[in-house]
């Protein structure tokens, strides 16, 4: 693993969070468990997140890769609209309280949950949000008046350490519901466009905020899936069947430390490394 040496020291009272972006098939995974039993070693992490509706063959999820996830040291599983591609996954998303589906799916008929409060290592009580932009994607739920209901209206408040994945096309949503939460969530992440951006801060009322976490799967590759596979659709527009790519993997996540009594984010820092499988 070639990249930043994840040896930062953890400030005393502070939670420590990591955000993992999509995780894209089996070499994503391998790159999972490579990286993160040394993150949480070094850096003193204290609870991780890692979006995996591309872990599964790079569409969707099943029991299996996600209990892969789990053993590599991930504590929940965020998604987005990817993770209906596999049906064997529905079940265990109403029995398996880790896996998170987005919220602004609604309740119809749909199965999971897109949020759940957990206990991070250092006995944190944190939510967990995951919700879906609209623009350029399914036109379901409004993510902003959705989100509103569960932190305004909900029978009892959520833990004061609140993260959020929100998984979006466009930048300008993206920065919207980061500004929109500003204060209300400790962070705003975002994946979905498997592209990592460099605009990681916090923002003035202490919600730290990142456009995209950026993927973890192959390097060389267009977002995580072989060339040959994708580049016929530039060319001449006929389909192609997408297959993930090989090579070396660059794992992508960001680091966001939290004051636990309020809920303000006092750091975040992006995390790349470049791991030859």
């Amino acid at each position: 693993m070639t990249g930043q040496p994840g040896r930062a020291p953890k400030p005393p009272g502070v939670c420590r969070i990591l955000m993992i972006g999509d995780v894209i098939g089996k070499p994503g995974r391998e790159a999972v468990e490579r990286c993160l039993p040394t993150l949480r070693r070094e850096r003193g992490i204290d609870f991780v997140t890692a979006n995996g509706e591309n872990l599964a063959g790079g569409m969707g999820l099943t029991g299996p890769t996600a209990e892969a996830l789990f053993a590599a040291g991930v504590d929940v599983i965020t998604s987005g609209n990817h993770i209906w591609d596999k049906r064997e996954i529905y079940p265990i998303l109403e029995r398996d309280e880790r896996i998170l589906r987005p919220l602004n799916y609604g309740t119809r008929d749909v199965p999971g949950r897109g949020w759940g409060i957990y206990t991070a290592a250092d006995g944190t009580e944190l939510a967990v949000l995951n919700l879906q932009g609209r623009t350029y994607m399914t036109p379901i739920d409004n993510p902003f008046t959705e989100v509103d209901r569960l932190l305004d209206e909900g029978s009892e408040p959520l833990p004061a350490v609140r993260v959020v994945d929100f998984h979006a096309e466009v930048t300008s949503e993206k920065n919207a519901f980061g500004l929109y939460l500003d204060g209300r969530v400790s962070a705003v992440l975002g994946t979905h466009t498997h592209v990592v951006t460099a605009d990681e801060r916090i923002l003035p009322k202490g919600t730290a905020y990142q456009t995209d976490i950026g993927m973890t799967g192959p390097l060389h590759s267009i977002i995580g899936f072989a060339p040959r596979t994708v580049l016929p659709r530039f060319l001449n527009a006929l389909p192609t069947r997408f297959e993930v790519g090989d090579g070396p993997v660059v794992f992508h996540a960001t680091q966001v430390d939290v004051e636990p009594a309020s809920g303000r984010a006092v750091a975040v820092e992006r995390i790349s490394a470049v791991v030859e499988l």
